[in-house]
């Protein structure tokens, strides 16, 4: 009787082990979908070894039959995330033809399904833009409390009033409007409300033919007049861009001013914008969309000598307004997008060189092992949410530049900087294949997957899917310019890099989280703000972030729901994310 009790007991032990392992059985993938030639990765999660010759299917969700069966990849752990699984690639990129599909897989006579997705021509682009689109036109500040509001705007410290009605709320928590945030923190300030007006207007003139034939250019056509005439406005009658327009988290949208920023929601009279602070973006998003022909409510000629008034205005007092005096990268490449496109509307020899000079400070700033100094020291420069933005202001710049000399030596930087993206992502066993960065903690370069915690902000640091997104337009984009090697191929890892980062938005990371709002199967939680505003479909939430408390951003963490409020670095949504998958999933649709 003694043996049996013990057989039992050993059975419950080991049904009882094996229902765990099962609960850590995943399967992760985009919830949206693939083009038919593009790389398609899955990733299956398991806590333990699985046999060599273990496979997994690919299965039509409309007739359940199996289409596509392969292999799985060998096993690998990601060491810093310590989530105690084994992670399995599932690849079938060779699977091309178009339909809806999940991935099987089966172990132990147990039976795992993923998500389902779809395989399309151009699938992101037709499905996502008009849903972007839907998502800035919701973001838009223009109820009216806030037009009431925006229209008689206080000046920070002074009884001056200015109309600055228009433009966008920031976040499905934040209706305040920002050029850029985080200025005082000089190295990460991030390009806002310009990055989307630039982003609109880039889609519309990149892929015309597809948008018209999906019935949404006019109305992406007019979101971005929209953003254009906000930042006119923005345009102060002494040539400097009002950087912010602050609510102060208050109901109360007479509390509403134009401000400068610090920590803690502490407030100053430096709104001037600096380059690096939304004025080149802007300057560049207004010269470009000049060239329309089509008129908001300002003219096409009034968008570019606002563009013209800004620039010059900046050539001269750019340092005063950079918060500790000293131009860096940030105001590098957002200055070659300025110049670069005011030499693209006027072919003004002027802009070429202004042109040319900051393409040149942004190439002395690449290192030997392949990342770009912030500043004229050892910091390498990481962003949260721009990390692509040094490459695509110089693949915009060749579009334009027609010197053999110049040409060769912008095409350089580009391949260097993305063969150490490829490289700085790879050199860890890394499944989901995301972007890794290199930066300065604690006085010594390290590489790591997230933005570290303990960074000049002093506070800020949250997830990183705009920085995903940059990452991966800037491979697409750089792909199609320069021919980068890796093990002997070239564009393929690219490709994989390009495609992974955006699958990771979709789905395919550890928490199964779709952050593109209205896809996929999993989403965050609706986010409630002020005046009616909040979560919208196209909208895409923060994400993943490193371990809250590890200063370095070592480990992971992803939380839905948070004591304190805090849930805001997870599941926001803000403008710059939809701003940059809009550019990736452009260029992926501009072949």
């Amino acid at each position: 009787m003694l043996k049996l009790r013990q057989q039992l007991r050993y059975l419950i032990i080991v049904l009882f082990l094996s229902v765990m392992a099962y609960s850590n059985t995943r399967i992760y993938v985009n919830q949206v979908g693939f083009d038919p030639k593009s790389p398609k990765i899955a990733i299956i999660a398991y806590p333990s070894n699985l046999s060599e010759n273990a496979s997994f299917d690919v299965v039509d969700t409309k007739t359940h039959k199996t289409v596509f069966t392969a292999l799985i990849g060998k096993p690998q752990d990601v060491d810093d995330w310590k989530l105690g699984e084994k992670f399995y690639k599932a690849d079938f990129s060779s699977f091309q033809k178009p339909g809806t599909y999940k991935i099987t897989f089966k172990v132990a006579d147990q039976i795992y399904t993923s998500a389902s997705f779809s395989i399309e021509e151009n699938i992101l682009a037709k499905r996502v833009i008009s849903s972007i689109v839907h998502y800035y036109n919701k973001q838009r500040a223009n109820t009216p409390e806030e037009l009431e509001a925006d229209k008689n705007m206080l000046l920070y410290g002074s009884t001056k009033k200015v109309d600055v009605h228009g433009g966008w709320c920031d976040a499905s928590g934040d209706v305040s409007k920002y050029f850029s945030h985080l200025a005082y923190a000089n190295f990460v300030s991030p390009q806002q409300t310009p990055l989307v007006t630039w982003s609109l207007i880039n889609t519309s003139e990149r892929i015309p033919k597809q948008l018209t034939q999906w019935k949404i250019k006019d109305s992406l056509d007019n979101e971005a007049i929209w953003g254009a005439d906000y930042m006119m406005r923005c345009l102060s009658n002494e040539d400097y861009f009002y950087m912010i327009v602050f609510s102060y988290f208050d109901k109360n949208p007479a509390a509403r001013r134009i401000v400068g920023l610090k920590a803690n929601s502490v407030t100053t009279d430096e709104y001037q914008s600096a380059f690096r602070e939304g004025a080149g973006m802007a300057i560049a998003s207004l010269a470009r969309i000049s060239q329309w022909k089509k008129n908001g409510d300002f003219t096409s000629q009034q968008y570019l000598d606002g563009a013209k008034r800004a620039y010059a205005h900046l050539l001269v007092n750019n340092t005063k307004y950079d918060d500790d005096g000293k131009e860096n990268i940030i105001d590098d490449y957002c200055a070659l997008m300025a110049a670069t496109e005011l030499w693209s509307a006027t072919n003004d020899n002027f802009y070429k060189d202004e042109a040319r000079k900051w393409a040149r400070n942004l190439e002395n700033r690449m290192t030997d092992q392949g990342w770009f100094r912030s500043n004229d020291g050892n910091r390498p420069f990481w962003h949260a949410a721009d990390a692509g933005l040094p490459i695509v202001s110089l693949t915009r710049y060749l579009k334009k530049e027609n010197d053999s000399n110049e040409i060769k030596k912008a095409k350089n930087v580009i391949k260097k900087a993305l063969e150490y993206n490829l490289a700085v992502t790879n050199n860890v066993e890394n499944p989901f294949g995301y972007a890794r960065q290199s930066f300065l903690f604690n006085g010594k370069v390290q590489d790591g997957f997230f933005i570290p915690h303990d960074n000049e902000t002093g506070w800020w640091w949250q997830g990183e899917n705009a920085r995903l997104a940059s990452l991966a337009t800037a491979a697409i984009e750089g792909g199609k310019i320069v021919a980068v090697k890796n093990n002997g191929a070239e564009k393929k890892p690219l490709d994989l890099y390009a495609s992974q980062q955006l699958s990771w938005i979709l789905g395919c990371n550890p928490y199964s989280v779709c952050f593109l709002y209205g896809f996929g199967e999993e989403n965050v939680p609706y986010m409630h703000s002020n005046y009616g505003h909040g979560s919208e479909k196209g909208g895409i939430s923060n994400g993943i972030t490193g371990k809250e408390g590890n200063p370095d951003g070592s480990g992971i963490d992803f939380k839905m729901d948070v004591d304190g409020n805090d849930e805001w670095r997870w599941t926001e949504q803000w403008i710059p994310h939809s701003a940059w998958f809009l550019q990736a999933i452009t260029a992926l649709a501009d072949k």
